[in-house]
């Protein structure tokens, strides 16, 4: 059980409340029993509670890939606190005297080997290949028709934000759209839904107009492009329901669609066998959508690909549902799936296994670090133009060195072009006033994660700070 480091139990925490709560409760000694059992697949113990009987829990391996976890306790967080505490006091060194594995669970994987037998038996005994799941047509055509209506509601809006003028909309009125806008929630277009509300609320705000207005024209092409290619798509998709779903492009998901992970397998959009480092990490709330999103940005060691590992948690929901955070292992996946997107795909994958990352790890990223900006900027720029495409796209570059302009900061490569770095709106989070910090040794010859942006105000193009890869190590500078 190498594999139960703190790093992987922070991994399983729904939040940093249970991180806090599990790790107190190791530090503390409320665990008067610590038990595994003789192979090590098997953590057990008991934990003091409020009341008399303490809790037993345990941490069943005898599956790595996919434990069990049990506690006696009424709470509703699962992993509980008590079970997080019975993993960090293993992982801290704690002692655990070995011991038979109780009679309960023993019948609980007997049980659980059975239950495989027969799926074995049964698969065995039916050569009959699987039957499609077949697509109920009529319903999906009705559904199309309700996303139509949702489409034609927004050019409904869109033309009452033109006839009107961007100058005649203040807070009030934009109150007034946001209730008509509550209507497209009824027509199963969530993505389209919530690009509008995030329209919406520039003019909520105490910005300067003039810089809420550039924005806000730029999110009216958007929308547009919306409308106009949504609306194209789904009547080729009502005219023929057995149209698959795009993975071309990120249009389904605008439009709200929620991907299944078996919808991406047989689309043949997966990585086999991947291996990713995640070297950015951070937190927002996204009150367009009502959700807060934790997001990470991956790379994958064998390809050099940068995607976005994004956690979303509704406001209301947010007490019941795990937070993501930072994580420092090497993450390996059987089967990563991958979503429709650009640059930066969102990624997704179940079961993984963590090691602990290795100087050949950092030598790879470094290596897929890209060299020539001209090349970037013209790819980064032409996804921009996309008025559907992310406008924020990530991209891992060599630095031939980190050099002063003035007050400003840049990156340079080999043949001397350079990018500006600055802090972006899109994060909210400044990251360049740590640059003097770094050890001059960090500033030349290393690899660097940024995100970039398009000022709208000035027209220049910056690029934000997250990480910097040395030969040993990650030095996060947004957190």
């Amino acid at each position: 059980m190498n594999a139960v480091t703190e790093a992987y139990i922070d991994s399983l925490a729904l939040n940093a409340a249970a991180m806090k709560n599990g790790r107190d409760l190791a530090k503390k000694n409320s665990f008067p029993k610590l038990c595994r059992s003789e192979d090590e697949t098997l953590l057990f113990g008991e934990c003091k509670g409020s009341g008399k009987e303490p809790y037993r829990c345990s941490a069943d391996f005898v599956k790595p890939e996919s434990p069990v976890f049990r506690c006696s306790c009424p709470s509703r967080q699962f992993p509980c606190k008590h079970i997080l505490g019975l993993l960090y006091a293993y992982a801290v060194g704690s002692a655990f005297q070995t011991e038979d594995i109780p009679e309960d669970i023993a019948d609980k994987r007997d049980k659980a080997v059975k239950r495989e037998e027969k799926k074995k038996e049964a698969i065995a005994g039916d050569d009959t290949p699987p039957v499609a799941k077949k697509t109920n047509k009529s319903a999906l055509v009705k559904k199309i028709s309700a996303q139509m209506e949702g489409i034609e509601l927004l050019d409904k809006l869109l033309l009452q934000i033109v006839q009107t003028g961007l100058g005649g909309i203040d807070a009030k009125m934009a109150r007034m759209l946001e209730d008509q806008a509550k209507q497209l929630g009824n027509h199963y277009v969530p993505g389209v839904q919530a690009a509008f509300r995030e329209f919406l609320l520039l003019f909520q705000g105490d910005g300067e107009r003039e810089a809420i207005y550039t924005e806000a024209i730029d999110k009216l092409t958007s929308l547009q492009t919306l409308v106009k290619r949504g609306r194209s798509y789904l009547t080729a998709r009502k005219e023929n329901p057995d149209t698959p779903l795009a993975t071309d492009s990120a249009i389904e998901e605008w439009l709200g669609h929620a991907w299944q992970l078996s919808e991406l397998r047989e689309s043949g959009l997966l990585v086999r066998d991947a291996e990713l480092l995640q070297l950015a990490f951070h937190s927002y709330g996204d009150d367009a959508r009502s959700e807060y999103v934790d997001e990470g940005y991956w790379l994958e060691l064998a390809s050099g690909k940068v995607y976005a590992n994004r956690n979303y948690r509704p406001y209301r929901a947010v007490k019941h549902m795990k937070e993501e955070d930072t994580l420092h292992p090497v993450v390996k996946a059987k089967e990563a799936l991958v979503y429709p997107g650009d640059a930066n795909p969102r990624l997704r994958w179940e079961d993984p296994v963590f090691r602990e990352p290795e100087e050949r790890d950092f030598a790879a990223i470094r290596g897929h670090a890209r060299r020539a900006y001209a090349e970037v900027i013209k790819q980064v720029k032409d996804q921009m133009k996309n008025p559907l495409s992310d406008k924020h796209p990530v991209v891992l570059l060599h630095v031939k060195e980190i050099v002063k302009q003035g007050e400003a900061y840049a990156l340079e490569d080999g043949q001397g072009k350079r990018i500006a770095l600055g802090d972006i709106k899109r994060l909210q989070q400044p990251s360049v006033q740590l640059l003097p910090l770094l050890k001059k040794a960090y500033l030349k010859e290393q690899a660097m994660l940024v995100m970039f942006e398009h000022d709208l105000g000035t027209g220049q193009l910056l690029a934000q700070p997250l990480t910097l890869i040395t030969e040993q190590e990650r030095i996060r500078l947004l957190y």
